[in-house]
């Protein structure tokens, strides 16, 4: 009964060996649960918590914008011009030297190209063999009439006094008249001839295709050995033209002004012309015509524009935008800015180059950039790098150029 007393109470009792090995198991759950606690703190911040950075911005302006010409109605057209030519040759023939190049400026009656002559030459060297021996022949007739007449002279003397018969005399009298009637015929056969070598030295000059008048060739069509032929007549061997000439002096403007607007437009109107290709300068023009009748298709009605001072950069065919002033105001020739304008502010130059910052769906871009000149209201030109409408961060100080960067996520105030 003893016994079993002891048992129950040693098995009450504590074991005081067991008791570390327990600490140090609280202990590793307790640095676990700090470890995992730390990386989820660390996870949360770098993951969940916004890190957009806040700017200020501005959009680039075209420089042109100020100055913009008061109108009535702005236009779109083409330069065309009214003197252009294709030139050709009066005669099929085939090429033998072009003496023309793309860009070439040309005075009129200038040549441009030859065709093989060859036979049309000899043609001509006949004509003139044929002339000169009419021209013979029409000699010999004379000298032999000169005789005749003495020769009808002597008879007429001697048939008076008797000493020959009426019908000797008669035939001295007849030679005298058929060499005469000979020497008339050769005459005209002289003068046939003569225009015939006339109609060769044509032809031989037909063989030289020359200038129709002068301006800048603007494409050139064949080459040596081709087939050249008013009508092409020999299929896609032939060619109808040697080159085509435009005569510069001829350029104006045409547009397609919409009929709803076609009142505010007047013969004599004021134009300015500005090239889209080269939009720096505004050239002063004026309404030539109002062309009589509309498309009915496109609802508008054509009208010409006429140069006052043309640029040299003008070529056919270029795209201009246009500006029918008011009436009144008198078209001059003006320089417009080019580039775009933005504050000072903008312009980060720390690198050693200058640059601006470019917003783009709220995303940082570094580009780079090249000014111009300052401008009023602390504005600065930029000529190449930017274009009209983009947005840039403004307001650049030495701390916000160290938090921006390429790519970096920004909001906009």
């Amino acid at each position: 009964m003893s016994e079993d007393r002891t048992a129950d109470l040693e098995n009450l009792s504590i074991d005081r060996t067991e008791r570390p090995r327990s600490k140090w198991r609280i202990l590793i759950w307790m640095v676990l649960i700090a470890a995992v606690g730390g990386v989820s703190y660390i996870g949360y911040f770098v993951y969940f918590v916004d890190d957009t950075l806040q700017v200020s911005s501005a959009l680039a302006v075209s420089a042109a914008r100020d100055s913009r010409t008061e109108s009535v109605l702005d236009a779109t057209g083409f330069v065309v011009a009214r003197r252009q030519a294709s030139v050709s040759s009066k005669v099929p023939g085939k090429v033998t030297s072009v003496l023309i190049e793309e860009g070439m400026e040309v005075n009129e009656g200038q040549l441009l190209a030859t065709l093989d002559d060859s036979i049309t030459r000899a043609q001509l060297e006949l004509a003139r063999s044929q002339l000169e021996a009419t021209r013979s022949r029409l000699a010999e007739f004379k000298l032999r009439y000169e005789q005749a007449i003495l020769e009808s002279e002597r008879n007429e003397r001697l048939a008076e006094e008797g000493m020959i018969s009426a019908n000797e005399f008669e035939r001295s009298r007849l030679d005298k008249e058929t060499l005469g009637s000979a020497i008339e015929v050769a005459t005209e056969n002289v003068a046939v001839g003569e225009r015939t070598v006339d109609l060769q030295e044509t032809y031989l000059a037909d063989m030289e295709i020359r200038a129709p008048f002068s301006g800048i060739v603007i494409s050139k069509t064949a080459q040596p050995g081709e087939m050249i032929a008013p009508v092409a007549g020999g299929g896609g061997f032939t060619r109808t033209g040697i080159c085509t000439i435009v005569d510069m002096e001829s350029l104006e403007v045409q547009i397609d002004v919409n009929e709803s607007y076609i009142n505010r437009v007047q013969s004599g109107q004021q134009v300015t012309v500005q090239l889209t290709a080269y939009p720096d300068v505004r050239m002063p023009a004026e309404v030539i015509a109002i062309i009589p009748t509309a498309d009915r298709a496109r609802s508008t009605v054509k009208v010409r524009v006429g140069f006052k001072r043309r640029d040299d950069r003008v070529l056919p065919d270029m795209a201009v935008k246009v500006a029918f002033l008011e009436e009144g105001k008198i078209a001059e020739l003006e320089e417009v800015p080019s580039g775009v304008v933005v504050p000072s502010t903008a312009i980060d130059a720390e690198a050693g180059v200058d640059q601006v910052w470019v917003i783009k769906e709220n995303t940082l871009g570094v580009r780079r950039v090249r000014l111009g000149e300052e401008v009023e209201n602390g504005g600065i030109q930029i000529l190449d790098g930017l274009r009209s409408g983009e947005r840039v961060v403004v307001g650049l100080t030495p701390q916000l150029k160290q938090a921006l960067a390429d790519g970096k996520t920004v909001t906009t105030n």
